[in-house]
């Protein structure tokens, strides 16, 4: 499927470049093995999207999955975790995390509804130490980053450093990166756009990503950038993970 998607990436584009397609097909075949046990969403916690997009993924990659595959949200912020689990009935996780001895304890779960939705677990870390902290505890294999809200104050600093740890201590982790500042000429935490963009978030997605998307869902370049496709992120490993379950249906 990843090879297929990138025959569709235009040349010279920022898809081809990164590699798009192979990214979404790795991420797919990560998310349906079941040595793959905990995908989390480090994005800015007002993305209701990612949040109904890690219900939709874990729904379809389950159909094929000998274990459900745990999801987490992993935000800034714990306030912001407490609304977001309450509005979309996830369970909100509240931790403290002790910066002298690296300890994280929960405080207290609330799941806010039944089933589905509330086996979704939605974190608030006060910093990057707690936000990888809660990485560790929950053992997370597969994680992709948002750039809505403090991408470089948190969501691509957290999977950086989760990343060496994991990379220290032998534990299998694929880092996605979002690079949402492609075709986001105003966004501040970019200072350049297009093909050749560099800015920040996008750079640092660079340092730490296995895969990195191309930008935004909702950067109308993607028609340009995906070719025929002309998918975001999060439709695009939604459809992905869609294709490879149909996949390992048939081949059953």
């Amino acid at each position: 499927i990843g090879e297929g998607l990138e025959a569709f990436t235009v040349p010279g584009s920022v898809a081809e470049q990164r590699k798009v397609g192979l990214g979404h097909g790795n991420l797919g075949a990560m998310l349906l093995d079941d040595d793959t046990h905990c995908f989390a969403f480090l994005a800015g916690h007002e993305s209701f999207a990612a949040a109904e997009g890690a219900i939709g993924i874990a729904r379809t990659a389950n159909k094929v999955r000998k274990e459900p595959l745990r999801v987490i949200l992993n935000g800034l912020g714990k306030d912001a975790a407490m609304i977001i689990s309450r509005i979309n009935g996830f369970t909100y996780v509240q931790t403290e995390y002790d910066f002298k001895t690296g300890e994280l304890k929960v405080v207290n779960s609330t799941p806010y509804s039944e089933g589905e939705r509330a086996a979704v677990k939605c974190y608030g870390a006060n910093d990057v130490l707690e936000g990888v902290a809660i990485m560790k505890a929950e053992g997370v294999e597969v994680s992709i980053t948002g750039n809505s809200t403090n991408p470089t104050r948190f969501q691509h600093l957290v999977a950086g450093t989760y990343k060496k740890w994991a990379l220290e201590n032998g534990k299998k982790y694929f880092s996605v990166a979002s690079g949402g500042g492609t075709g986001r000429t105003l966004h501040p935490d970019n200072v350049a756009a297009g093909p050749a963009s560099y800015g920040l978030t996008d750079s640092m997605g660079r340092m730490h990503g296995d895969a990195q998307f191309a930008g935004s869902s909702s950067v109308p370049a993607h028609v340009e950038m995906m070719g025929l496709i002309g998918a975001g992120n999060n439709p695009m490993v939604g459809m992905t993970v869609a294709c490879a379950v149909a996949a390992s249906q048939v081949n059953a």
